[in-house]
């Protein structure tokens, strides 16, 4: 077997038809990285038939005067089981750019174990093996990112679309969408256009600015795969809603006043109570929403960036605005998701979770949130780096130069 330089066509021809497959490794997220400063190859190993085993998009970067690293998103498209394969590979691999890079970092998607969130244990399955294997091949582990300091998450939350149900989530989860869906607000299905009103949600998360979005939407639009939707919080809708609750628990109220004349046992008077607060609320989003309606009849609340490659959908990013946190938008923009994408697709990404359950965890919200959705919680297997010239790569260390280019640059999660 050979390494040779693979065709785009050929490189994305194999892509897609491996059995786990990520859009990190595809053409279109070559293309897009080539806009944030990279250079890109497709490789792979070749068997005497010509036909291709293994492959990998390589991200090339400067990293110093005298130096360039090598990044593989999601790993090689390879069978990392097969140890013999993976030895062929990275053997042919170190040959075939030893003069051109110091290191190449993967980060493979390969989930060694699933998590319970009841018990809190991870069912650790034989993936776990791989972590030897690449160790054997000359490869460092990198330490295992507690929250969120890697490229990628280290634990992150999958939904089965085939086995999403919303009976099935959490009681808290329900809940929130169905206050939600009488609050008024929309989801709606955007584009290009509307990327600087996401941005505006977003931009707390990470030093991105509106142009990385807008790049990385329009290289993955040519193939019909990138979505924007936003949120609004359409004020005619939410008095309507609010009106119509009011007028309902009103007649509610009435009955058991008139309960309340014939008996006031502690049941009836706990009713009124509630019927008494239940009123009150209503009243203050009639006035919101009128309040709301004579300034301008709707606002954007919140939106998401997703990407679409096979059969799974990734929410690349999300957010909401914080001053509407009472209106559930972040609850009602993901529900809609799942309902919007359930038929199309297979799985859906959440996009990244802690393993830390303690009360001290900054991320406990964020966790609470998510695996209220029902994912399956996986431990992927971390991040790699597969050193080509030792020298030059303590070199890297010693100067911060790693630290520099790979430490997280994310504000808020």
């Amino acid at each position: 077997m050979h390494l040779k330089e693979l065709s785009i066509a050929e490189f994305d021809g194999f892509a897609k038809s491996f059995p786990i497959s990520s859009y990190y490794q595809s053409s279109n997220y070559a293309l897009f990285m080539a806009e944030m400063g990279f250079d890109y190859e497709f490789v792979g190993l070749v068997d005497e038939l010509g036909v291709i085993k293994a492959a990998s998009l390589i991200l090339i970067k400067k990293i110093s005067l005298s130096c360039k690293y090598g990044y593989c998103p999601k790993g090689f498209l390879i069978d990392y089981m097969n140890f013999d394969l993976l030895k062929s590979f990275v053997e042919l691999l170190r040959k075939y750019y030893e003069k051109k890079l110091t290191f190449i970092k993967i980060n493979p998607e390969i989930a060694i174990g699933e998590i319970n969130p009841l018990s809190q244990i991870t069912n650790y399955n034989q993936n776990i093996v791989v972590r030897d294997y690449l160790r054997q091949l000359g490869f460092l582990k990198l330490r295992d990112n507690k929250y969120f300091e890697s490229l990628f998450p280290r634990y992150n939350g999958i939904v089965n679309l085939k086995e999403y149900n919303f009976d099935n989530l959490s009681k808290n989860t329900k809940n929130k969408i169905r206050k939600a869906l009488k609050k008024g607000l929309v989801f709606e299905k955007s584009g290009r256009e509307n990327i600087d009103v996401l941005f505006d949600f977003v931009k707390r998360k990470k030093n991105n600015d509106a142009v990385y979005y807008k790049n990385y939407f329009n290289v993955f639009d040519k193939d019909m795969a990138a979505d924007i939707f936003l949120i609004k919080l359409d004020y005619e809708k939410y008095l309507i809603n609010s009106k119509k609750l009011y007028d309902e628990e009103l007649i509610k109220n009435n009955i058991i006043s008139k309960k309340l004349i014939e008996s006031s046992s502690e049941l009836f008077i706990k009713e009124k109570m509630n019927s008494d607060k239940n009123l009150l609320s209503y009243k203050n989003d009639i006035e919101i929403a009128s309040k709301g309606l004579n300034e301008h009849k709707y606002v954007y609340v919140g939106g998401a960036f997703v990407i679409k490659y096979l059969n799974r959908v990734h929410i690349v990013i999300s957010g909401f605005d914080k001053k509407y946190k009472h209106f559930n938008p972040n609850y009602f923009l993901h529900y809609q998701l799942l309902e919007y994408y359930k038929n199309d697709y297979k799985f859906m990404d959440l996009n990244g979770l802690t393993g830390d359950f303690s009360d001290n965890n900054p991320y406990k919200g964020l966790n609470k949130f998510k695996l209220g959705f029902k994912p399956h919680f996986y431990e992927f297997i971390g991040e790699f780096d597969f050193i080509i010239n030792e020298h030059n790569y303590r070199s890297l260390i010693k100067k911060g130069l790693l630290a520099k280019e790979f430490n997280k640059k994310t504000k808020d999660k």
